[in-house]
């Protein structure tokens, strides 16, 4: 199934891969370079800690990410907790702030906030001590900007980069504010938070939305589409996409059309890309095939952006995951490799990270959450 699915991938990756931006390098492998970067691509595998890639490195032939020769540890905890959440895990590196565990976008004060006066929060969410994110300074620069994920687009992950709400399960108000933001390129999962299904007001956020942006619903949309200067919004589940043995599209694509799109944009751009799904399968402490498929459909969507950068050498990708899930650690079971967990929540365990392309070697060694997340809002500040 693993082989199966990465040969589908390779296929129509190679096959579209022409129409990324223009190469500029000379095709030779780039590591890390002094240089300022136009373009950043981040990777955040939800869940994935040491094991996760472990077991994908066992599926898989080889890896994209054996490419990234800049490596180090995260430590992720959150504000409020040494365990953290995808919500504070992804603010932290949108904004080089931590938070407390749910929230999106916003800073520790929220909490009090809320608590004095929920109603006066409530009315207007982003005014909860929003923090300045990386999609806020790179939006006012003119730089593009850029969310993909095998969630529901309003997930935490995502949400955190073009949100700010205090809590996480605020889904229909995060659709109405990704639709509101000129964020060029929104892919993943959740059409129900925009076209009212999902939505306790019903509001179709659609119809004003997609009279002004390129709208995809399904793989064969993703796969005819041609990068114009519109936003693209590409709803392809009503929730959440299926799981890597049957989604469509397969993350890789949709980061491939992603770039296409982005690198249309002569000020360079900041792309986040969310292999959302290796969480789930910790946290339901499902099989080892499971975790690998989840895992190469997550590095064979970091080979595409690799590929991108060593033709465009301006680029830095940039591995990390929020946290572990499931605490996962492989043993032999008879003659069989298998999975064992701990929980079926997350751990504390810092992650791997890893770093190619322009500035990579600045995110060398074991960092903080917010010391990466304040590097990458430092790139983009830089930038303007």
């Amino acid at each position: 199934m693993i082989v199966a699915l990465r040969k589908l991938a390779a296929v129509l990756v190679i096959a579209a891969s022409s129409a990324c931006a223009p190469a500029v390098g000379t095709g030779g492998t780039v590591q890390g370079t002094a240089g300022q970067p136009v373009n950043v691509i981040l990777f955040i595998g939800d869940g994935v800690g040491t094991a996760y890639w472990t077991a994908a490195r066992i599926a898989a032939d080889s890896l994209a990410i054996e490419r990234m020769r800049v490596m180090g540890l995260t430590d992720t905890r959150s504000d409020d907790s040494y365990v953290t959440d995808s919500a504070a895990g992804a603010t932290v590196y949108a904004t080089g702030h931590r938070t407390y565990n749910g929230a999106i976008g916003v800073g520790p004060r929220c909490q009090a906030m809320f608590r004095a006066d929920s109603a006066a929060v409530m009315r207007n969410p982003a005014s909860c001590d929003p923090l300045e994110s990386v999609f806020d300074i790179a939006i006012g620069a003119g730089i593009g900007t850029g969310l993909v994920a095998t969630s529901a687009i309003t997930h935490a992950t995502p949400a955190s980069f073009g949100a700010k709400v205090p809590f996480r399960r605020m889904q229909p108000e995060i659709a109405t504010q990704l639709a509101a933001t000129p964020i060029d390129v929104l892919l993943g999962g959740g059409r129900g938070f925009f076209d009212g299904t999902l939505r306790p007001d019903s509001a179709n956020l659609l119809t004003g939305l997609c009279s002004r942006a390129a709208c995809l619903s399904t793989a064969a949309d993703l796969a005819t589409y041609r990068a114009d200067d519109r936003r693209l919004v590409g709803l392809f589940a009503q929730n959440q996409m299926e799981r890597a043995a049957v989604r469509q599209p397969l993350l890789a694509e949709m980061t491939r059309v992603a770039l296409e799109r982005l690198g249309r944009n002569p000020r360079g751009f900041f792309l986040m890309v969310e292999g959302s799904q290796p969480d789930w399968r910790g946290h339901a402490n499902e099989p080892l095939s499971e975790v690998q498929a989840e895992m190469v459909d997550f590095d064979d969507a970091i080979a595409v952006g690799l590929d991108f950068a060593r033709r465009n050498p301006q680029t830095l990708v940039l591995v990390v995951a929020d946290h572990e899930t499931g605490g996962l650690s492989l043993v032999m079971q008879g003659d069989t490799l298998a999975a064992r967990y701990t929980t079926d929540y997350h751990t504390g365990e810092m992650t791997p990270h890893f770093a190619y392309g322009a500035g990579a070697e600045r995110f060398a060694g074991l960092r903080e959450n917010r010391e990466v997340g304040r590097m990458l809002v430092e790139i983009v500040r830089n930038r303007r």
